[in-house]
Order: C-alpha cells, then structure tokens, then sequence
C-alpha cells in the first residue's frame, strides 16, 4: 500500500511516499480501516526531528489522526465493512489500573499512532474497535480526519484537567493550530469568555467568528495587559498553553489569583522555570494534560453529530503533497 513515510530523523527531506506492507488484522477486535483522509500533527513534526523516547522502525508511517470506511473488522468488532468511522490515535492496553478506572490516556502503555505506532497518513491502518467513531451526518473527510486528537486534547484540558466554568474568562495562546481552535470552541460551548491569540489576524477574524470575545495579535500587540484589562486587572481563571517556553512567563503573569494553566504542548521548547513564591503565593494550579479517554472520546463524537463541534480545515494536499503539508505547518 501508498504510505507516507518517515525514512529516519533529521528534517523533513526524510518524509517520502512510498509502498510498504499493508497492515492485518491480530485481535478480535481489530478493524481494518480504509484511510480516505488523514490529518497532520505537530507530533509529527517531533517525530521528524528525533523524540527522546520514540523508536519507530523505519521506514515509519506518520500520521495520528485520519477517517474512512471500514474494510474489515474481526470476529469482536462491531464495526461493519462500509461503516463510515473516524479514529482516536490513542491506544491503551485496557487492564492496568488506569484503564480499569476509565483514564486511558494515563495507561502504562499508552501509546499514538504515528509516534508509537504506525500512522494514519496510508491507505490502510489498522486499530482497536473501541478507538472508532461514527462519521455525523454531512461531515467531509477532511473534517472528520481533522477532528480527534485536537478536540479530544483541548476537552480534556478544559473539561477533565482545568473544569472550566461558565462565566469564567479562558486564555488561549496560537488559536490558528487545531488545539487551540478546539479549545476555543469548547470554551464557548461551556459559556466561557475567550480571549485567544495569534501571530497572524486573519486568523483572529476567524476566531471572533467562532465566538472569541477578545483577539489579541501577540506579535504585535501586549497579551498580558489585554488580559488584565479584560478582567478588570483580576487575571484569566484558565490560561491555555500548548506552545511552551516562549509564552510560559506570559502565561503566569496573566493568570488570576487561584487560577489553573492548563499545558499540553511544548512547540518552542520544553525548559520552563517557575517562581516557587509566586506559585504558591497566587496558589496557582499548573495541570499537565494528554489526549483523553474512551469516554471522552464519545462526548466529543457525541457533540460533532449534534453540530455543536466541528473542525476547521485549513487546506487539503494529495499523499503525494504531504511533505509539503507539514512544511506550511512548520512554516505556522
């Protein structure tokens, strides 16, 4: 089958489409899924450049996210060939003691497709029954490849991990990457204001148009003073931070007194400090978060087939195009 593939580390002249061994079913409850649609992560950007803790037999397919319909299922599945699913990249072993409580993400063996695993970026993958959805109702196949892993990271950091409230102000830095454009719509679904930012305005203009109240250009303009202006000096409740060491500091000094910052991402770098007076003086909260669980997973498909979230889709490149693709994402 066509694939996607990373042929080592380095730098993104080491992605290349070619023919590899298609996957088949092991388990039961394996399906075997006809990719019509994959999706592109910063994970695999973290993959072309070498993970510390990564260590994919190459040639590598990349890819987490991706839909399609279903070619083939095992004697356990429920999933019938024809079935229209999209896919959850996240894979648990379903018996520790994480699994057992229903927080899969904190599995022990937990494990992505496309970093761990191969991906999604090939014309067949093969995946656990219970890690497909249902396509709703009118949703391309770029929307549907483009909707799980940033709704479900974003719902877990703002409904799991930071248990935003309504009437609560949330900061969302990089609202144009696919976290932040799926936390945006979470807050405003949960009745939270947003203030979001971003290096580019159109894409500001967007998020207004999905409900932000403030859009702050933080190329340009001085986020924290927004913020503080905004909540009439008091700080965000939540701050949302996926990019890392180059909004940390701004990050804390946004936050109110007793507010939570909510991290899932590292995109400028992982090495962070933090003023231990000032962390436990504000009494802040600083909450890691990863993916989501199974449940999770049915409440994000459970709103997208009732229209209350929907991804937004940049552009869609033929397999041949995907280094390219992940070039315009390296490029923000």
């Amino acid at each position: 089958m066509r694939a996607l593939t990373l042929a080592g580390t380095g730098g993104l002249e080491q992605l290349r489409v070619q023919d590899v061994p298609a996957p088949e079913l092991r388990a039961e409850d394996d399906v075997l899924v006809r990719v019509r649609c994959a999706a592109l992560n910063r994970i695999d950007l973290w993959m072309v450049g070498g993970l510390p803790n990564a260590r994919p037999t190459f040639p590598h397919i990349v890819g987490s996210d991706g839909a399609g319909e279903v070619e083939a299922a095992g004697p356990a599945a429920r999933w019938r060939p024809g079935d229209r699913v999209l896919i959850n990249p996240g894979l648990s072993c379903g018996r520790c003691a994480a699994c057992d409580a229903g927080d899969e993400s904190l599995c022990t063996s937990f494990a992505i497709l496309g970093e761990h695993l191969p991906g999604t970026a090939a014309e067949l993958v093969v995946v656990p029954a219970g890690n497909l959805g249902r396509v709703p109702e009118g949703m391309a196949w770029s929307e549907a490849a483009s909707f799980t892993l940033a709704t479900l990271t974003a719902w877990r950091m703002l409904t799991g991990r930071a248990r935003l409230q309504a009437g609560e102000t949330v900061l969302i830095w990089g609202v144009g990457g696919g976290v932040g454009l799926a936390a945006l719509q979470i807050a405003v679904l949960l009745g939270a204001r947003a203030i979001v930012t971003s290096g580019a305005d159109e894409k500001l203009a967007t998020a207004i148009r999905l409900g932000a109240a403030v859009g702050v250009n933080h190329r340009s303009g001085d986020v924290v003073a927004v913020v503080r202006e905004e909540t009439g000096g008091r700080g965000a409740d939540v701050v949302v931070d996926c990019v890392g060491e180059a909004t940390w500091t701004g990050s804390q000094r946004a936050l109110r007194r007793g507010g939570r910052l909510v991290v899932c991402g590292a995109t400028t770098g992982p090495a962070v400090t933090v003023d231990l007076r000032r962390l436990f003086w504000h009494q802040w909260t600083i909450l890691g978060s990863t993916m989501g669980s199974r449940r999770d997973f049915a409440e994000i498909v459970g709103l997208a087939h009732e229209g209350r979230l929907w991804p937004v889709v940049d552009s869609v490149v033929p397999l041949a195009d995907g280094a390219a693709a992940y070039a315009r994402m390296q490029r923000g």
